[in-house]
């Protein structure tokens, strides 16, 4: 019988978006690297690891080892290697660098309790690495392959892998042109990597602290026709400067609007769900849906997936605009807004700044009842010691 690896391989060939591969010619066709060949160097200087007690800071820790692989317009993909996390180098007309032709994923391990290493539903990170790739013309790979590797890389550095209660380790996939010219096109040299962070918790203890958000339509994140919807890092550098702006205003995130009639959109980082009772009276969970300036979360994907297992209430991707929430919120028929991603999982909204409004959000009033149950229910997938088919075993 096929493992959950297999099943999914077959998934994807029916699955799979498409790549607007005529964009780019015939140049972004490519060989693919085989996990098979992979290049093994253990490091000789090996770090010490952060102690128990010592606070897992985001992205601020880095295991031993890495693994890169080269691809050249004229001889394809090189043979995948992991070796002692180190340095890259990087031609000063680097494309990467003048132009952003760059892309990146972000996915976790966690060691369950069991001490068994998974990795949370890794074949979503692939899929929409591999749509990323053909949005910026660079070089197509095999996804069953890559994840071989990032298994490999892991099981390298397992023992880098936290122990505590909501930590794990951060998986880093990168993919960058290295075109060593200044010259505005499809690249002819390109570079993936993968390095892994272990991370703790991002709520301490069993607290869950709620933010608060700055909507404000005149910035705006992404739109129609652009790429809001792939993970590059072009998407994130220009939010820094409103980031700040929403702390000046004594906020903690930045609430993404859209469109004349300020559609919601994401919320810093992060997908947007509402959980109400819609106006023709039936209780509803509603995330804006993928019309090409979402970014397609795994997580989102997965509260999506546990609440129509559920069946309890009705499951919508619908567009929600600031006038409706207002609306809902004067009514009284908000029960919980929440953000969703890979670091926080499910995060809870309690504020908005809207047009000089405090807009109160009553999420923290109700429990919050289900913020709490997405999160027991994914520590008990993620942690666990049964197998759950949105687990890949490293």
């Amino acid at each position: 019988a096929l493992g959950p690896l297999g099943l999914r391989g077959g998934v994807w060939v029916r699955k799979l978006l498409p790549v607007p591969w005529l964009l780019c010619g015939r140049r972004c066709v490519s060989s693919n690297f085989k996990a098979a060949d992979l290049q093994v160097q253990v490091t000789q200087d090996p770090q010490k690891k952060p102690a128990p007690s010592e606070p897992l800071l985001f992205g601020k820790t880095f295991t031993d080892h890495m693994l890169m692989v080269e691809w050249s317009g004229k001889t394809g993909w090189g043979p995948p290697r992991i070796q002692p996390f180190q340095n890259l180098m990087l031609h000063p007309a680097c494309s990467a660098l003048h132009y952003s032709l760059q892309l990146f994923e972000g996915l976790k391990a966690y060691k369950g309790q069991d001490q068994q290493v998974r990795l949370f539903r890794p074949w979503l990170n692939m899929d929409r690495m591999l749509r990323s790739a053909g949005r910026l013309c660079l070089p197509a790979f095999d996804k069953l392959e890559l994840l071989e590797c990032i298994r490999r890389l892991i099981e390298l550095d397992k023992d880098w892998v936290p122990n505590g209660a909501g930590t794990s380790l951060y998986v880093r996939p990168v993919l960058i042109g290295n075109e060593p010219s200044l010259g505005v096109g499809v690249v002819t040299r390109a570079l993936l990597y993968v390095i892994l962070c272990p991370v703790g918790s991002y709520f301490p203890g069993d607290s869950m602290t709620p933010v608060s958000l700055l909507a404000d339509p005149t910035f705006i994140r992404a739109w129609v026709g652009g790429v809001g919807n792939y993970k590059l890092g072009g998407n994130y550098g220009p939010t820094v400067v409103v980031q700040q702006e929403a702390q000046k205003k004594g906020c903690e995130q930045v609430l993404w609007l859209y469109g004349p009639d300020h559609q919601l959109t994401e919320v810093g980082t992060m997908n947007i769900f509402i959980y109400w009772t819609h106006e023709d009276g039936v209780l509803e969970l509603v995330t804006p849906p993928l019309d090409g300036i979402i970014l397609p979360g795994v997580v989102r994907q997965s509260l999506l997936d546990l609440a129509r297992t559920w069946g309890e209430f009705r499951v919508v991707e619908r567009k929600i605009t600031m006038k409706e929430l207002q609306r809902a919120l004067k009514e009284g028929r908000v029960r919980e807004v929440f953000g969703s991603g890979t670091a926080c999982q499910v995060c809870p909204v309690h504020r908005i700044l809207y047009e000089g409004q405090q807009l109160h959000v009553p999420t923290m009033d109700s429990g919050p009842e289900l913020i709490l149950r997405f999160q027991k229910e994914l520590k008990a997938i993620q942690y666990g010691t049964s197998t759950h088919e949105w687990m890949f075993p490293v």
